[in-house]
């Protein structure tokens, strides 16, 4: 392993969602660089409708070089995800990173979004981000380089994005003000927290199972560019960049990557959410 790839070697990160997409992208990445990966995901047998387990994640993860475990819980109970942080600490000694990706969408008119959605929108996106980050505090307090990095986007006020489906928009803006709210919390604790949210469409199962998804998929990126982005973030020092929402594309430019074209989406790939 070079030095370069070596960056975070024994560093531990503990991800929510990470069986699939994003989550198994950033793990991978981080795995490729020598850290240890703590997965949460409720996926412990095979989905009809989506590839992947918990548990094939993790064969992922070791076969990239990274030493993982899985923890089959639910990111919306306390129990479960303090199950996943006690596994980090019992495995590998302490936790450096904290990802919140694990995230539902529901894009429904307010009219027929169910209030079994809606609630599932609010407890996984907002109460799995806070008891995650929750949970994990103590020991990012004790690590020499602590960041959380949470999948969420900029706060647009644009009337667009609030009126398009305010039940998500409230949820993810929530993860967002939450993450901006830790920074300014933390930041005498030299613990970074920053949201990073896809330039373009992601082409995940999540893409996949739209009603477009066919089209939709051939003009969007590959989970590998949240990946790198998220490798760029929480690989600088934690002290010197907190409470920002970052945009994938951005970072990688910023960074010096000048030809984003390997990660697919064709010419011109489709605008995330939230983006003007």
């Amino acid at each position: 392993m070079s030095s370069e790839n070596a960056v975070l070697t024994d560093r531990t990160l503990v991800i929510s969602g990470g069986s699939r997409g994003i989550g198994l992208a950033i793990a991978l990445a981080a795995a490729r660089r020598g850290a240890n990966l703590v997965l949460l995901a409720k996926t412990s047998q095979p989905h009809p409708r989506l590839p992947g387990t918990v548990h094939t994640a993790v064969a992922e993860v070791e076969a990239a070089g990274g030493k993982a475990v899985a923890v089959v819980g639910d990111v919306r109970e306390e129990a479960d995800v303090q199950r996943a942080v006690d596994t980090a600490v019992e495995r590998f000694g302490g936790i450096d990173i904290c990802v919140n990706n694990a995230s539902a969408i529901g894009v429904e008119p307010t009219e027929s979004l169910s209030a079994k959605k809606y609630d599932l929108m609010q407890q996984i996106n907002l109460r799995g981000t806070f008891l995650l980050t929750k949970a994990c505090l103590p020991h990012l307090r004790a690590s020499t380089n602590p960041h959380v990095l949470t999948v969420s986007p900029p706060v647009n006020m644009n009337p667009r994005w609030l009126g398009a489906h305010p039940a998500y928009t409230l949820s993810k803006y929530g993860m967002t003000l939450l993450s901006l709210g830790w920074a300014a919390e933390f930041a005498d604790a030299g613990i970074a927290v920053n949201c990073l949210w896809p330039q373009t469409y992601i082409a995940t199962s999540a893409v996949a199972n739209m009603a477009d998804g066919e089209s939709l998929l051939s003009r969007a990126r590959s989970p590998e560019i949240m990946a790198d982005a998220a490798i760029e973030i929480v690989s600088r020092p934690a002290r010197a960049t907190s409470g920002n929402c970052y945009i994938d594309a951005e970072v990688l430019t910023a960074s010096g990557v000048e030809d984003l074209s390997g990660y697919g989406g064709g010419a011109t790939p489709t605008l995330d959410l939230f983006l003007d």
